[in-house]
């Protein structure tokens, strides 16, 4: 008997001890687990920016009307894939051709107005040079019968001529001299309307100017009539149904570029002393755990995230909390990866960028 208990407690102290060493074993294995881990992650941290602040974006356009009418036609529905150029929505546009119609009568009015200005100064010209001749012709006349005058005076005295032959030559270069003066007024008073004439063509000119302005106008906003896409993209918030009225300025839907997407991720203050345009980047999306696209970082932000707000923080006007401030900065993604064509802008990410 008693050798039997001694053989039980000899086995039982064997078992303990193999309990102890396996307890051992195991709490060295995970000891040693833990400071690899610890040393993985340590090295990774120093190799790694990360931050899960950050989403993907891209160019998103309202289609907004930009005249007032009532929606004939709708082209397109909502997640519709479009080409620049296609034709959106339709407008009513019978107020705006009838606009294009007057704009284009007082154009050609106004045409008609410079052309019979032109043709008085025209005639006003010739007048002028009829004048002028006249007045030349009359002149030399004049410089005749003044000779002729000065030499039956001469004449005269030395008793060659007699006193009726003076006179009728006197009377002669008188007339002259009159014709003379009337005909320098008539040519000043075809000069005057000459000049008149040239400034009434002036007015007209300018006249066809604002008229042909305000046919380009009316041309402008009878285009703004047919709203086409921007760019090739997709439609999204549609906000309109043929039969309304649409007011200058009221949105109609938005367009997408799915083509360009990019990730604006807001890291710590603290984490972007070491980060350099270039550097590359490692994205994890949300929607697609355990897969990667690569990037590279294309710029960041001249400020930080806060001082874009509507009402920026001001330490200066109250108590002063200390915040970390976060810094966006831009991530260009790699189109090549398979997985880019199935992002959409919205969608949450995980940025690591790489150190080194």
């Amino acid at each position: 008997m008693e050798e039997t208990e001694k053989d039980n407690m000899a086995k039982n102290e064997q078992g303990k001890n193999k309990n102890r060493k396996l307890t051992r074993i195991i709490l060295i294995a995970l000891l040693t687990a833990g400071a690899v881990i610890g040393i993985i992650e340590y090295h990774e941290a120093q190799r790694y920016e990360t931050t899960d602040d950050a989403q993907l974006e891209t160019d998103i356009s309202p289609i907004l009307s930009r005249v007032q009418g009532y929606i004939a036609k709708i082209n397109f529905v909502d997640n519709q894939k479009i080409k620049q150029g296609d034709t959106l929505v339709m407008l009513d546009d019978r107020d705006l051709r009838l606009k294009e119609e007057q704009a284009e009568a007082a154009l050609q009015s106004a045409l008609a107005s410079l052309e019979v200005a032109k043709t008085n100064a025209q005639s006003t010209e010739e007048d002028a040079r009829v004048s002028d001749s006249r007045k030349e012709q009359l002149s030399i006349l004049l410089t005749n019968a003044r000779s002729d005058y000065e030499r039956y005076k001469k004449m005269f005295d030395e008793h060659s001529a007699t006193q009726q032959e003076l006179d009728k030559k006197k009377t002669d270069m008188e007339s002259l001299e009159k014709q003379v003066e009337a005909a320098k007024q008539q040519e000043d008073e075809s000069v005057s309307r000459t000049n008149s004439a040239n400034e009434q063509i002036k007015v007209a000119g300018s006249i066809v100017s604002q008229r042909q302005s305000d046919l380009d106008y009316a041309k402008l906003q009878l285009s703004y009539a047919t709203i086409t896409a921007p760019f090739d993209g997709i439609l999204a918030k549609k906000n309109a149904v043929v039969g309304q009225l649409l007011q200058a300025g009221q949105p109609i839907c938005a367009i997408i570029n799915p083509q360009d997407i990019w990730i604006t991720a807001n890291f710590k203050e603290t984490q972007v002393k070491k980060m350099k345009q270039g550097m590359k980047v490692e994205v994890e999306v949300d929607a697609f755990p355990g897969k990667i696209v690569h990037g590279n970082i294309a710029s960041s932000s001249p400020a930080t995230g806060s001082e874009f707000s509507l009402i920026p923080p001001d330490n200066a006007s109250g108590n002063f909390v200390k915040v970390v401030q976060r810094i966006p900065v831009r991530i260009e993604l790699n189109k090549s990866d398979e997985l880019y064509k199935l992002l959409k802008p919205g969608m949450s990410v995980y940025v690591s960028v790489v150190l080194y």
